[in-house]
Formats: C-alpha cells, structure tokens, sequence
C-alpha cells in the first residue's frame, strides 16, 4: 500500500510515493522559474506548475504499477496564491512571498490594526508577504482580476481542488494568509474586516490529515492514478519539514538546510510569545493537532554554499567529478580545520529572521593577505549557523525549550558542518534516515488518513530512525561564543552602510 506525498516548493516540484515502511518506490522532480515582471515584482506560472505536478504523478504512476498510490498529500510553500474563478482557471499568475509590492497595504492595516494585535490573532508579524494585503493591492489595481475571482488559492488547496477535492486548505496553511486566528482555528472577522474581505474568498480550513476528496476520474485517466485515490491535507512546507524529521513533541527542532535554512521548533504553548514579535518569528498551527511551530529562518542559507561554487570552486567541482563525489563535499572538504578568523554576514539576498530587512547586503569582514580559500568556506559554515543561532536564542528567550535539532535537507550530509553547528549552538545534532522530509511528511498523512498507520505517532515510529548524533565540543563551544559576540554586532553596525549601495 503506497502513498504520494509532493512537495510544492517555490522554484521547484518534487512528489516522493512511499511504502508503509517509508521505503522510496519511484520520485520525480521538476523545477520551475521565478518571474520578474516589474520592481518588486516575484511570481511564478500556474500554468507550469499544475503541468509539473500532472508530470511528477504521471511518472510516478507508471514506475508503481505493483504498489498502486492510495493516497496524495501536498507540503506546500507558504503565501503564494493564485486567483481563480469557478472553473478553476487562472486569473493572473501566482503571487509568491518574497513579492513586495503590498508595502502600502501592509502599512495600512499595521496602522489600523496595530503590529501586536495583529500578531495575537494570527501569530505572524506584518510585512508584505502574506496574501491578505496582496489582494488589497489587487483589488486596487486589477479590479477585473479582483471582480471575477472565486477564490485566492494558495499551492496546498489549488493542487487538491484541481485534483477533483473541493477546495480546502490546513491550519497551517491558512495561517500564512493573515487572514486567519490560529488559537481559536476560524477566520478572523477583525482582519478580513480591515482588508474588507469576506472569508468565501479562502478554502475551507480544515486539520491537517483529514481526507478532503477523491481525484476525479478525468485527472485520474490522465495520470495513471486511481478514480477512488484520497485526497488528503497536508500542510505548509516548514511544519511538514518537522513532521518528516519525526517531531511530534516540544523540545526538538528541526534545521531544515537547503537553499534557505530554517529552524522550525515545536511547542504547545508559551507565555512569553510577544518575544518572538520582537525578532520577527512568527507561529502557527503544527500539522500534528495540538502543537504549534515558530520559524526562524535565512534567505540566503545553503545559496552562499552555491555562490561559492559557481565563483569560486572550480578547483572542487573539477575534484568531485574525478572522485565521482557531491560537488558541496568536496567543497566543505577543504575548510579550514580550525575556526575560521573571517565572518561572512550572510545577507546575499536580504535577510530572514530576526530582521527582516530586505535592503541588508552580504558583507565578507577580516579578511587579510592571510586569508585562504579554506578559511572563507569554513566562515561560510560557521556564519551561516550564527544567523541560526540569533533565531534559536529569540525562541529559548521566549520560552521555547529546544534540546535538540534535527538536520535535513542536502546541508545534512556534512559531518563538517554538523559538528559545526553543534559546537556553536551547544545543542546535540542528529541526522536521520529521511532525505526527503517534506514528501515524506505528507505521505505519512495521507497513510495515517486512509488507516495504513493507527495514528501519526505510530508513522513516526514506523519510519524515521535516527542515523547519526553530534555532541557539542564544550572547549570549541567557549571559543565560539566570543565569536559570536562579535558577529552579532556586523548587522547593527553596517546597516546603514549596507542600505545605501
């Protein structure tokens, strides 16, 4: 009995199906293009993108013959959405969360509405990447678009409803519209009546795990999936990351690295949440019922990783080809073995939490005649997890007790760095057997859904097993703690500078 689970990622598409025992059976990817089409300006094609997914199902369907997929579920990115009429055709293309055209409506109901309020309604703190000021500007400036749309769909329900469900979207998912009051699980009529919107625009919410639908026969012909295949809601991309590092209780977290890092920690209620206000973490609904999940995340995360490559690692991507091993390997292979003397700020494409500054730059500093290719990848792993631990120290302040973090994602691999990262952050590190945490996160609810596993922790503990623990060096622990204290003044000190090139 298999189960599909498709991670709807902002530049790309991946759909994993499992078995019962969260074995591989066949996985397909496909990336997609941002689009640029005026200052400010991010979206991506739907068009595309419900291709990509009818491609992914399709090539999976035809590997799994043997096992037929029961079930779909979908971890979606956050904030993008796509108007949509009755008939399910697209209006406009998708708008996704690093969009910034929405300042002025975003200002407006921080100005009407206020920050914290806003924040204990909906647990996010305002900036213009939700969809709910997005559509205030739609309405003000595609009036046509804004008259004939049915509803703003975001990635999780629009995927389901074209599948054949009707339209519904989780907890989590919701939470990111702005629209939505997360402890009492309803639409807000105080922030719809700000943005003078009716909450029939949105998909039903509904909890994470519960079957929605059924693929319709149509779609169902076209993919190679069963007529009866359930449906089933999965969830936003970072607490679907958590699901699939196996955390279904508070204390751990997870450290998703790809091409932005972020740490989702889990918990199920806190006194002091208007710390997290402070540092600009927001929190949500997780996709375990009863649990929530606070995020502190990097734009640039593993990209810096990636601008190395492509600017200076030749000399490495020419080695891992000659040893047939993972370019990122082979970089990380040649850090320094000792702490690095350079910081990197790593702001190459603004910043995430806890500043949420967008205009921020990148910023390499110590460098001297000195200074070696080994000595800049290694400031590359070490910065990188300072930015981290701004944002795991944010949540401890704010009551959120994390013991222990999770890695994933292709960051995972490196023993460098993982105990890189536990000497910095004093935290034990595990790695696991799952490489595909968002995939895997949705299959596990849609085979906890259609009654493959008695309950999710009973998935957890059929699945995901623990592959390798990293220990914090108490002696490095001290050294780094006085670098620390030095990074965290690079930001404040250079901001100014930084905004004006």
């Amino acid at each position: 009995m298999s189960q599909l689970g498709i991670d709807l990622g902002t530049t790309g598409c991946k759909g994993v199906c499992f078995d019962e025992e969260g074995n591989i059976l066949a996985s397909a990817y496909r990336e997609h293009s941002l689009l640029y089409p005026a200052e400010g300006f991010v979206e991506t094609d739907p068009n595309f993108i419900w291709e990509s997914i009818k491609l992914i199902i399709r090539e999976i369907t035809s590997r799994t013959g043997h096992d037929p997929v029961r079930a779909i579920a979908f971890s979606s990115m956050g904030e993008s959405f796509t108007p949509v009429n009755k008939r399910l055709e697209f209006l406009y293309n998708s708008i996704v969360a690093f969009d910034s055209r929405a300042k002025e409506e975003s200002d407006y109901l921080e100005e009407r509405a206020g920050k914290p309020r806003i924040f204990e309604i909906t647990g996010q703190p305002m900036n213009p990447i939700y969809p709910l000021p997005k559509i205030m500007w739609l309405r003000k400036h595609k009036p046509e678009i804004f008259k004939n749309t049915w509803k703003f769909l975001c990635y999780e329900d629009l995927a389901g409803a074209l599948l054949g469900a009707e339209p519904a979207i989780d907890y989590s998912l919701i939470a990111r519209t702005l629209a939505f009051d997360i402890i009492n699980k309803v639409f807000s009529e105080e922030m719809l009546e700000h943005a003078k919107l009716d909450s029939d625009k949105f998909a039903r919410p509904v909890p994470s795990g519960e079957i929605i639908g059924k693929v319709s026969g149509r779609i169902a012909d076209e993919v190679g999936l069963k007529p009866d295949t359930a449906i089933i809601a999965g969830g936003f991309d970072q607490p679907c990351a958590a699901l699939g590092a196996g955390i279904n209780v508070p204390g751990i977290a997870d450290d998703g690295i790809g091409t932005v890092e972020c740490v989702t920690a889990v918990f199920e209620n806190i006194d002091e949440l208007i710390k997290l206000l402070k540092s600009n973490i927001p929190y949500f609904p997780h996709v375990i019922n009863g649990l929530y999940c606070a995020i502190g995340y990097n734009f640039t995360g593993g990209a810096l990783l990636r601008w190395y490559r492509d600017n200076f690692g030749k000399e490495e991507v020419e080695i891992s080809k000659k040893k047939n091993m993972n370019e990122y390997d082979a970089i990380i292979g040649n850090a320094s073995k000792d702490i690095s003397s350079v910081f990197i700020l790593p702001h190459f494409i603004g910043t995430g939490t806890p500043w949420l500054d967008t205009a921020s730059k990148g910023a390499i500093l110590g460098l001297t005649l000195g200074t070696t290719k080994a000595d800049i990848i290694r400031a590359i792993l070490e910065s990188e997890t300072y930015e981290i631990k701004l944002n795991i120290d944010t949540m401890e302040s704010a009551g959120i007790a994390i013991s222990e973090l999770r890695a994933v994602g292709g960051g995972a691999r490196s023993a460098i760095w993982m105990q890189i990262k536990s000497d910095i952050t004093n935290k034990k590190i595990v790695t696991l057997n799952v490489t595909e945490g968002g995939c895997l996160a949705a299959a596990l609810l849609a085979g906890t859904a259609i009654g493959v596993y008695k309950d999710i922790d009973e998935a957890i503990s059929n699945v995901i097993k623990v592959k390798k623990e990293f220990y914090p060096d108490k002696k490095q622990h001290e050294r780094y703690l006085s670098k620390f204290e030095v990074y965290k003044k690079i930001y404040p000190a250079i901001k100014e500078i930084s905004h004006r090139m």
